[in-house]
């Protein structure tokens, strides 16, 4: 039996978004099923039964011998690592260096704990009623997420953010990028997060998971492969 996976996804997230780069990099043919944030679909019944978090994403995976749902972005970037030991593209160094492997982890809980939830739709209503500027919030707090990010790959950046390979910490880096962009954050502040970013928009893998490019981007968005 091939194993079939299912991906519920939203253009605009930057969760989703690392796995359909990470999908895309381990030549895994998945399914998207898109979940309309904007409207609510997160916090219908159906999708909460999917994912008790009301988010998105979720990785569905049918295996010969069983289901495997995963609904937070690290664990499912891990299991395809795990999972998938034959496909292309591993995500984290080799297990020979626990030292490289803890940097891609510290990158990205930096990105998915520090930078990733101030940005997040939830949270963002939650902070409204206490009159603070969302927008301006959000991208301070994005700011000092990428200064610590910035600080650590000055050491261990190579053609990406560890070394010369594209691992996890990228994958979780460039939908943080294009995020900050949306937010007004001048990256001309962060030169190494950049250059990194501006090599990754250049895969195809990356191309294919852009949030302009899926199929319930709106057409005033969209742009073409």
């Amino acid at each position: 039996m091939t194993d079939k996976i299912t991906l519920y996804t939203y253009f605009r997230s930057s969760c989703s978004a690392r796995l359909r780069i990470a999908l895309n990099l381990k030549s895994l043919a998945y399914t998207p099923i898109a979940i309309n944030l904007l409207q609510g679909e997160q916090l219908a019944p159906e999708n909460r039964a999917r994912n008790p978090s009301a988010t998105v994403p979720t990785l569905i995976i049918e295996r010969a011998s069983t289901t495997v749902r995963i609904t937070q972005s690290l664990a499912a970037l891990e299991y395809l690592d795990e999972a998938f030991p034959d496909a292309p593209h591993k995500l984290l160094p080799e297990a020979s260096n626990p030292e490289a492997r803890a940097t891609v982890r510290t990158l990205a809980a930096i990105i998915a704990c520090d930078v990733q939830p101030v940005t997040n739709l939830r949270i963002l209503k939650r902070v409204a009623p206490f009159g603070v500027d969302r927008g301006a919030w959000s991208k301070d707090l994005i700011e000092d997420g990428f200064r610590a990010y910035e600080a650590i790959i000055q050491d261990t950046a190579g053609t990406f953010s560890v070394g010369d390979a594209i691992t996890m910490a990228d994958v979780c880096l460039l939908p943080a990028v294009w995020g900050a962009v949306r937010s007004g954050v001048d990256m001309t502040a962060f030169p190494t997060i950049q250059r990194v970013a501006d090599r990754l928009e250049t895969e195809d893998a990356v191309k294919k998971a852009h949030w302009t490019t899926q199929d319930d981007t709106p057409d005033d968005l969209r742009k073409s492969l």
